[in-house]
C-alpha cells in the first residue's frame, strides 16, 4: 500500500483482519509506524514499494504512481487503490493490460467517497449509503466484463461504461431548468 492516511489505514485494517500480509509506505512516518504497531504491517521505504513481491499494489495517496519508471519494477498482478489519477498517462493503462496486470480503474473503485457525500445532502442514512457502496463491486465487475468482451484495457472499459451511462441520462427528458447548454464538456478521470 502506498499511502496509509485515513483511507489507506482503514483498508490496511480490513486486509489484516483477513490475515493478508500488508506492506506499507507513506511520507508520514508516524502513519507507517501506526500500521506496523497496531496492525502488524511491514514498513517499506517510499521508493521501494514498487519492488515488493506482492499480488496487489494499492496506491492510496499520490496520483501518477503507475508510470513508465515504476511499472518496470512491478511484480504485482493487480493495481487497485483509492488514490485519484493513478495512471500517469492512458498509455500506462494500456501497458498494464499488455503485461497482464489487472487494473481496477481508480474512479470506479474510489466512488464511495462521492456517494457518501451525496447522501449527506439529503440527510445522512447509513443503510442507504451501504446499499449504494455495494454497487461499486458490481460496477467494477461490469468494467472487467466490458474489457474482456471488447478486448480493451480496463481503463477504456470504465470510460466506455461511464460514457454509456451519461448518454442514457442525456436521453431522459428533464424539466426545463433555464439553460439548454451542457454545464461541462470533455472527460475527467478522477
Amino acid at each position: 500500500m502506498q499511502g496509509v492516511g485515513h483511507v489507506g489505514y482503514e483498508l490496511a485494517k480490513l486486509l489484516r483482519a483477513e490475515k493478508a500480509k500488508v506492506f506499507v509506505t507513506d511520507i508520514n512516518r508516524a502513519s507507517v509506524q501506526r500500521c506496523v504497531d497496531e496492525l502488524g504491517c511491514e514498513a517499506v521505504a517510499l521508493d521501494e514499494i514498487y519492488d515488493v513481491d506482492a499480488d496487489v499494489y494499492s496506491p492510496c495517496a499520490l496520483g501518477g504512481t503507475v508510470n513508465e519508471k515504476t511499472m518496470n519494477r512491478f511484480k504485482f498482478k493487480i493495481v487497485c487503490g483509492a488514490a485519484n489519477n493513478q495512471l500517469a498517462t492512458d498509455e500506462c493503462g494500456d501497458e498494464l493490460e499488455r503485461r497482464g496486470i489487472l487494473y481496477a480503474p481508480d474512479y470506479a473503485v474510489n466512488a464511495g467517497g462521492l456517494m457518501n457525500v451525496s447522501i449527506e445532502l439529503d440527510g445522512y442514512d447509513r443503510e442507504r449509503a451501504m446499499r449504494m457502496l455495494r454497487s461499486i463491486y458490481y460496477n467494477v465487475g461490469t468494467i472487467f466484463k466490458i474489457a474482456k468482451r471488447d478486448g480493451i484495457a480496463t481503463w477504456k472499459a470504465a470510460d466506455r461504461m461511464a460514457e454509456e451511462r451519461i448518454s442514457t441520462i442525456g436521453k431522459v427528458k428533464l424539466p426545463y431548468m433555464g439553460s439548454a447548454r451542457p454545464m461541462f464538456k470533455g472527460r475527467s478521470r478522477g
